[in-house]
């Protein structure tokens, strides 16, 4: 990803195979992989593009399968999930259809990062201000869990899952959380 495109090269010769034009802005997300050949790309200014990539008689070819200006991602990047894209737009916590490229619900502004515990359906938000949140991933409607203080100061560490043991952290301390179902 770029600027302006998003680009597939080989990595044997470094040959370009397809490239998709599309200006995306000063901030470049991660492509998330939605199913075999589809992706799902994100810039500041522009929104969210699925795209459908396929290879038929020795050519490349890439589909724009739509477009949307429903959620605009800045900074971190989504969490895919029985179909929906689950991230932020600007520092709201955001549900998007990965269908049609609607907006399903926008929730708190935590601003921060998210983790999948796909298991219980529930997304774990840190957020910058050192918050932990667990918000509902359901595309219904937005709801939180439950929210406490994590650590102090700015927050800019993502989280990390390490089986049961949730590890936080910013340049000032650490903390680890033995995690369990939630019922």
């Amino acid at each position: 990803m770029s600027d302006s495109c998003a680009i597939s090269v080989d990595p044997q010769g470094g040959k370009k195979l397809w490239r998709y034009d599309w200006q995306i802005g000063n901030r470049i997300l991660q492509p998330a992989v939605i199913e075999e050949g589809e992706l799902l790309l994100a810039g500041e200014t522009r929104g969210v593009s699925r795209v459908k990539v396929s290879y038929t008689e020795g050519e490349w070819n890439v589909k724009e399968l739509w477009r949307s200006a429903e959620m605009k991602v800045n900074f971190n990047d989504f969490i895919i999930h029985k179909g929906y894209a689950y991230g932020f737009d600007g520092p709201r916590i955001g549900c998007l259809d990965l269908t049609d490229g609607k907006a399903k619900w926008r929730g708190y502004p935590y601003r921060g990062w998210l983790l999948l515990l796909a298991d219980q359906d529930i997304l774990l938000v840190l957020t910058e201000k050192g918050g932990l949140a667990l918000v509902d991933a359901n595309p219904v409607k937005f709801t939180e869990l439950a929210q406490f203080q994590a650590i102090r100061g700015k927050t800019w560490n993502h989280p990390v899952l390490a089986g049961e043991i949730l590890l936080v952290r910013n340049n000032l301390e650490m903390a680890a959380f033995r995690l369990s179902r939630m019922n």
